[in-house]
């Protein structure tokens, strides 16, 4: 029975001489319609031989399949998708949204030639490092900047160029492990560096710092707990103090504030936390932090502090291999622009703007997606509920929001939710108490229309 309907299949010559499929290989390519026609044949026959299958499908069903293979296999793996979480620094979802400002800077540089490496007043070859030198030392006070491709990196690179085969004193406290379980021991080691542990889980005294101090000491090492908080009976040493112990023994001090800020969030309800500018004041030698992150721009490690030591780190070996390209220069550089007017960076770039709406424009966002929603079959209902700045900051602070509840008659909300994932388009949400969840604080208003497609669709 298998050998009579396995030799039924028809050649894959035969259905390449379709009107259909000859129409398909125009709109994709030859290679991708053979493909999908050998990779659907062979399930053909895996099925026919496992005795799943006991006919074999006509050459319409073949080409329909084959049809819907090209077309899948045809989208880019990495594609658009809409947050309605309330996470704004969703790291599975791509943390911070570029500037609609910048746009025009990145396609310059990007679809033609730059002086990315050319210093045009000289006539000979720069530095691709001169393009944000000044901004940066406007925005922070720093003496010299380097940027390198994601704050991991900088540490990295800022350990092995000043204290390798040195000790690095560091909070017991502050032994972050970030994502991907990349851990500050084991990059510390990785820079040749060997880390010192003081004081306990939940206190950390000047004492401890001064007592792990000994001849091979390079550093003391501030981290910044990024993702995690502890509470209740705990201490921790100021960058006052580090700074001035490390100065009074010649060594160097560095923060990694791994989600840096230039602005004070705490006028927008989040807890208070020093900006970049604040921690290099308090005397701190070199100052690390994400570019992705609070401070809304393209990935990248950001290293601010004393020109001595940065100097060293410029001509380090392993500078090369973690150095940004020109899209990374670019977009960096004019979401940076936008800070010299804090109104501007505020609502202009998404991350701010998102962390700094008030519950006002969050309630008349919600009445406008209601009303855009109000003809479908859904029970819809605006709702207080808490938002998270996520990407590894701000831990266990949330953020007041206001979202839009959905209730579907004959769907559960589980079922909204996955097949709002397989729409052209994806839309993330959450669910809460049976209801689906779409959060104003990353719902932004120019998705509304792609979200009630959506949900046309899904409710068919």
């Amino acid at each position: 029975m298998s050998k009579q309907l396995l030799s039924q299949i028809p050649a894959i010559n035969k259905i390449l001489l379709l009107d259909e499929v000859k129409s398909l290989i125009q709109e994709y390519s030859e290679v991708a319609v053979k493909s999908a026609i050998k990779n659907y044949i062979d399930e053909i026959k895996q099925e026919i031989l496992n005795e799943e299958l006991h006919e074999v499908p006509s050459l319409e069903k073949i080409v329909e399949e084959v049809t819907q293979i090209v077309k899948s296999e045809d989208k880019n793996s990495l594609r658009r998708v809409i947050n309605a979480t309330g996470t704004i620094l969703h790291t599975n979802l791509g943390r911070s949204l570029l500037s609609q400002k910048i746009k025009e800077n990145i396609e310059s540089v990007a679809f033609n030639y730059s002086n990315l490496e050319f210093d045009i007043d000289n006539k000979k070859r720069g530095s691709r490092y001169v393009h944000l030198i000044d901004i940066i030392k406007k925005l922070t006070g720093a003496e010299d900047v380097l940027v390198v491709n994601n704050n991991a990196a900088a540490v990295l690179l800022t350990l092995n160029t000043l204290v390798k085969d040195k000790e690095i004193v560091v909070s017991r406290g502050e032994l972050v492990e970030i994502g991907g379980a990349f851990r500050i021991p084991e990059i510390i080691k990785l820079s040749g560096g060997t880390p010192v542990e003081v004081g306990t889980t939940n206190k950390t005294h000047l004492k401890d710092y001064e007592n792990a101090i000994t001849d091979n000491t390079g550093a003391l090492l501030k981290v910044h707990t990024s993702n995690y908080k502890i509470v209740g009976f705990t201490k921790e040493v100021s960058n006052e103090e580090i700074s001035y112990l490390a100065r009074e023994n010649e060594l160097v001090s560095i923060n990694d504030l791994g989600s840096g800020q230039f602005v004070d969030f705490s006028k927008y309800g989040l807890p208070y936390e020093p900006t970049v500018k604040e921690v290099l004041d308090s005397g701190i030698d070199i100052v690390t932090f994400s570019g992705d992150k609070l401070l809304g721009g393209p990935q990248a490690g950001i290293i601010v502090g004393k020109k001595e030591y940065i100097e060293q780190m410029k001509k380090n070996q392993l500078t090369r291999a973690l150095r940004v390209d020109k899209m990374t220069l670019a977009a960096l550089e004019a979401t940076l622009k936008l800070y010299l007017d804090e109104k501007e960076a505020l609502e202009h770039i998404p991350t701010l703007h998102m962390i700094s709406l008030s519950k006002d424009r969050l309630f008349a966002k919600a009445e406008v997606l209601k009303t855009r929603l109000s003809d479908l079959d859904f029970k819809i209902t605006i709702a207080e509920d808490k938002a998270e700045v996520g990407g590894g900051s701000y831990p266990a602070s949330y953020l007041d929001s206001v979202v839009v509840k959905l209730e579907h008659p004959r769907l559960s909300a589980t079922d909204i939710e996955r097949r709002l994932l397989e729409v052209e388009i994806p839309i993330i949400t959450r669910i809460k108490d049976n209801e689906l969840i779409l959060d104003m604080r990353t719902l932004r208003t120019r998705e509304f229309d792609l979200v009630k497609q959506a949900l046309i669709e899904v409710a068919k």
